[in-house]
């Protein structure tokens, strides 16, 4: 005989749900024993045993969902036939198939599987020896050849391991001298939970493992919201991306706290003299749990941040700028936040998302393998409060690269949380790190590839291989060092850029009304140029 038992129970803004549903009628019922959640009981292969599988929905606004399933079957070759079909049936619903294919504008993507396997990946780059690398948070690094699949461990750490939080083995930057000083720098925690260690170190390539660690930097670090995405700029500084620990934002707003912030340091953990506050790692402050990094056309760093609960955002970091949090929850919008952003210098997002989406790893787009995305933000979204959001946006932007002016959503059919992205500077190939459909990462965890088979590589070709340079060459083998980046190059100007070697309008004044040609003084040429206007009627 067979009984069995499925229940349900919710608890969310929508109040709570319970119910019971019979699996399948018996007319006789065994008695059931009692016991743990997890355990089982072998004699007369009856056993009453217990899953928890946690997820979120949109529809019950970020409830957990409990399902547990109670089983009493006589006959061990019943039950495992019934879970096995049960189980399979499951995953079935929610797999990563080996290959599929997506049709963008009139380019054909080619999805392939290239490694699965790895738990909880966070971190996914293209590394200059041509390799995948890949932090798992639970405490690996992983290189993976993007042809093949082979996959191997570079280092194991002990971490803070917690399943159902944020910490662990995150953020991850290769040194970009990598052929004489090849050093890989890593962002992970340790000890506790909740008054742990968030560490940047630096490590030796040895050629077959990591090596020879140097803690650069330490900060407080917890069970949430500690940031740790990495992104190494052209004057070789490097930018860590900070969260505010679940502190309410106390530290984002205190500049003498490292939580709540991009910083800014020398490749050997030294501050940089030209950081906006002499002495300080604070490139920015203001923010909440920012959890992406990638620079775009001209030198502009883009970053992509956790909201509450609305209001997830994609910045444009800029140094000594506020962003807000938590007195500023997006734009500008409300009396309170419009006093603060104006005494505060605070710099509003570009794009937001709400409620929020989980917006997490990002990179700029601009290889011609995909022609309909180039000059795009590339977005991966975990979904958040929206259950159907897991997808990778496309952010299409302005000709400068300064504001998003329209967004298109991709894989969202397979119902996976999408934690990074990363691209091949050669095919253009664009590969997704799948955390599976439920938070924190339940699996399937898989590596895809997302290529235009048709594009044909070109070969040996010398040009400036940085995707966020003016004059960027995505056909470019070999960087010849010619890379152009745009803006003031005056250390002394307020708009300074420190990797500028374009020289763009420098600003030594804050902006006035009587500054009519924007460069950032009161002149002769302001009175020429309304002179010039006198009597016209505005509109």
């Amino acid at each position: 005989m067979f009984f069995g038992t499925f229940q349900a129970w919710g608890r969310g803004f929508r109040g709570n749900r319970r119910q019971k549903i019979m699996l399948s009628p018996s007319a006789k019922v065994m008695p059931k024993m009692r016991r743990e959640p997890g355990a089982m009981r072998r004699p007369g292969c009856e056993f009453t045993t217990h899953v928890l599988w946690e997820t979120r929905t949109f529809s019950e606004r970020c409830a957990r969902i409990h399902l547990s399933y109670e089983f009493q079957i006589p006959f061990c070759m019943i039950r495992l036939l019934a879970c096995a079909g049960a189980l399979l049936a499951m995953f079935a619903s929610t797999g990563l198939r080996a290959q599929d294919t997506f049709q963008v504008g009139n380019t054909t993507l080619t999805a392939t599987n290239v490694a699965s396997g790895i738990q909880l990946p966070w971190e996914i780059l293209w590394g200059p020896d041509d390799f995948l690398w890949v932090t798992s948070r639970p405490g690996t690094v992983y290189r993976i050849n993007p042809e093949t699949g082979a996959t191997t461990t570079v280092l194991t750490k002990s971490v803070t391991n917690n399943g159902s939080g944020e910490p662990g083995m995150l953020g991850m930057a290769m040194h970009p001298e990598w052929e004489t000083t090849p050093k890989v720098f890593i962002v992970y925690t340790t000890g506790s939970t909740w008054n742990g260690t968030e560490r940047l170190s630096v490590f030796d390539w040895n050629g077959s493992s990591l090596v020879n660690e140097e803690v650069l930097l330490s900060l407080p670090a917890a069970g949430i919201h500690n940031g740790s995405r990495l992104l190494v700029l052209p004057d070789n500084t490097l930018l860590m991306t900070t969260g505010d620990v679940g502190d309410g934002g106390a530290s984002s707003q205190n500049l003498s706290s490292l939580n709540g912030k991009v910083l800014r340091l020398n490749l050997d953990g030294s501050i940089p003299s030209d950081n906006p506050t002499p002495g300080s790692y604070v490139y920015s402050h203001g923010h909440r749990n920012p959890q992406g990094l990638a620079m775009g056309p001209g030198g502009i760093i883009y970053s992509s941040e956790h909201g509450q609960s609305n209001n997830d955002e994609v910045n444009i970091i800029e140094p000594g700028r506020n962003y807000g949090w938590p007195n500023v929850e997006g734009v500008c919008n409300t009396s309170s936040e419009n006093s603060f952003c104006a005494a505060n210098n605070v710099r509003e997002p570009i794009d937001t998302f709400s409620p929020c989406a989980a917006v997490n790893g990002l990179i700029w787009y601009n290889h011609p393998a995909i022609p309909e995305w180039q000059n795009c933000l590339l977005l991966s979204v975990m979904g958040g409060f929206a259950l159907n959001d897991k997808r990778l946006s496309v952010l299409s932007m302005s000709e400068d690269g300064m504001s998003v002016t329209g967004e298109t959503q991709w894989f969202a059919s397979y119902g996976q949380r999408i934690r990074d992205v990363a691209v091949n500077p050669y095919t253009g190939a664009v590969y997704l790190a799948f955390n599976g459909p439920s938070y924190p990462g339940s699996g399937p965890n898989i590596i895809k590839e997302f290529r235009n088979m048709d594009y044909v590589p070109v070969t040996s070709v010398a040009g400036c291989r940085y995707p966020g340079a003016l004059n960027y060459n995505a056909n470019a083998t070999e960087d010849d060092n010619s890379c152009q980046f745009a803006g003031c190059t005056d250390p002394t100007a307020l708009n300074y850029v420190p990797w500028a070697n374009v020289t763009t309008t420098c600003m030594y004044t804050a902006p006035c009304p009587e500054d009519v040609n924007g460069d950032g003084a009161t002149t002769v040429s302001d009175m020429l140029l309304v002179l010039g206007a006198f009597g016209d009627v505005c509109n």
